[in-house]
């Protein structure tokens, strides 16, 4: 997956965030249907961005961008700030 398309990806799993939090606020879903797609949602935000940092840190240090590889959910999301 290219820099594009990850950027595409966080864009579209954002705004599918956006409109369950809208549906949310209007009645449109429970709060459990809510709570469990949200957190679906924000792993996989949590591994594209991690992708698209991998990619970064591997061209600018010279390497090929396209070696980088997605990491699984409970890998990225045990990781400490």
């Amino acid at each position: 997956m290219r820099d594009n398309e990850i950027l595409t990806r966080i864009s579209a799993l954002v705004t599918e965030e956006h409109e369950l939090r809208n549906k949310m606020s209007a009645g449109e879903l429970t709060s459990d249907q809510e709570h469990a797609r949200i957190k679906e949602l924000e792993t996989a935000l949590d591994q594209c961005w991690d992708l698209l940092r991998q990619r970064r840190a591997r061209r600018s240090a010279g390497e090929d961008p396209d070696g980088a590889s997605a990491r699984s959910a409970s890998e990225v999301e045990n990781y400490r700030q």
